[in-house]
């Protein structure tokens, strides 16, 4: 059996588990490059041939480059014909898809915000923890209730719908979701065990128990340094060194930037009073007024986002859950960045749009290292220009022109 591609991943990546799945499911042979993440995904090669430096990243042998694991784990779910993944006919495929959108929006952010800390990847933020901890729980309450008469997501059989889903919530069964908090979601457990203990799962996954009591986040313990017992030194030796130790522990004292945005000179613009005023009054005309009188334009820069693929969107719904699911992996940009994004139109006929303002003159990792940043166009408008001042206070006020279009919903970054 010939392989049908190569899959750029670092080590121990959680969403190369889908991939590697659904290639299981297929019998449908990949080569899976590792390497640490920071080497080969920055390489010219690398970057000539993908979209960024992300992974998973897949490079088929017929020249397809994909880099969302989402997008790989379908291009191999529907390269065999009449394979049962994607559903039987359309009515199943698009209810797949509803939940390939699910997990990606619903589960994964949550889990990962709550566990990252956890495993040290990521820094620990109480409120963050617990908004994901609560959503996390609001969406596991929808799959216990489709799972009370259901063996499976879709139809009878294993389709890429469980795959995603369970695959998302590989991490919390191993880690948070203890027994004390599976008595609430029996159902949920139920299929789980029964999807991980099936071949194609064990192939990829090995074991995988679910965790007894869940781990914790603890915050790192202080180093105290033993201090060595001091030499007798001549007097101007002595107080040289002195003053040089005075030194370095000044340096040492000083703290580092934790991004290149906290080291920009000071703006008059505070964007957390702009966030409270924003949220705390009328936006026409007070809060687009005081928006107008504290900008900085040397030290903030406005940009319009709007979405690539507004031809696939279907339901509303699902539109705003996708501003919502971009949001949560915005959250490191949320100290730099306010945003207001709307969705437009109806049901099957709408677009998402809208307006950032973001910390500097360009657009910083904090927003282009978010997952969902790649299906955005982002363009940096000039401020003084009447015409896009005027959209831009209609997407603040979510009403106006709005580009000809009717206001569906939207979703405020803040």
């Amino acid at each position: 059996m010939s392989s049908v591609g190569k899959i750029y991943c670092n080590a121990h990546n959680p969403r190369l588990y889908k991939i590697l799945i659904v290639a299981e499911y297929n019998n449908l042979e990949v080569d899976v490059n590792e390497f640490e993440l920071g080497t080969h995904d920055k390489s010219p090669e690398f970057l000539a041939k993908f979209h960024h430096s992300k992974v998973p990243a897949f490079e088929s042998t017929d020249g397809v480059h994909l880099n969302e694991s989402g997008a790989i784990a379908h291009y191999l779910a529907s390269h065999k014909e009449g394979t049962h993944l994607l559903g039987k006919d359309k009515k199943e495929t698009s209810q797949v898809l509803h939940y390939i959108l699910f997990a990606e929006n619903e589960i994964t952010p949550h889990v990962n915000t709550w566990i990252n800390p956890i495993l040290k990847i990521a820094s620990y933020n109480k409120p963050a923890h617990s908004q994901a901890v609560d959503s996390l729980k609001k969406s596991l309450e929808v799959l216990e209730k489709v799972l009370l008469k259901k063996t499976y997501l879709v139809g009878e059989r294993i389709t890429l719908a469980d795959i995603n889903v369970a695959t998302a919530l590989y991490q919390g069964f191993k880690h948070v979701l203890d027994a004390e908090f599976r008595k609430n979601y029996k159902n949920l457990t139920r299929w789980y065990v029964t999807l991980v203990n099936q071949p194609s799962f064990k192939k990829v996954l090995g074991e995988a128990p679910l965790v007894e009591v869940a781990e914790v986040w603890t915050p790192p313990k202080k180093e105290e340094k033993k201090k060595e017992p001091k030499k007798e030194q001549p007097k101007k030796e002595a107080k040289a060194k002195e003053v040089d130790e005075e030194e370095e522990d000044e340096i040492k004292l000083e703290p580092k930037p934790k991004s290149k945005l906290d080291s920009l000179p000071p703006s008059k613009l505070n964007l957390e009073e702009w966030k409270r005023f924003y949220s705390n009054n009328d936006t026409r005309p007070t809060a687009i007024n005081w928006f107008w009188e504290h900008y900085d334009p040397e030290g903030y820069s406005i940009w319009r986002a709007d979405y690539k693929y507004n031809s696939e969107l279907q339901k509303i719904y699902q539109s705003s859950n996708l501003i919502g699911g971009f949001y949560n992996r915005l959250e490191r940009a949320r100290k730099y960045a306010f945003g207001s994004l709307l969705v437009l139109g109806e049901d099957n006929n709408n677009e998402i749009a809208g307006y950032f303002v973001i910390r500097g003159q360009e657009i910083p990792e904090e927003v282009y290292d978010a997952a969902d940043y790649e299906s955005y166009n982002f363009t940096k408008v000039d401020h003084s220009d009447p015409a896009v001042r005027s959209s831009f206070e209609d997407y603040l006020a979510w009403d106006g022109h709005l580009d000809g279009k009717k206001l569906a919903d939207g979703k405020i970054f803040k």
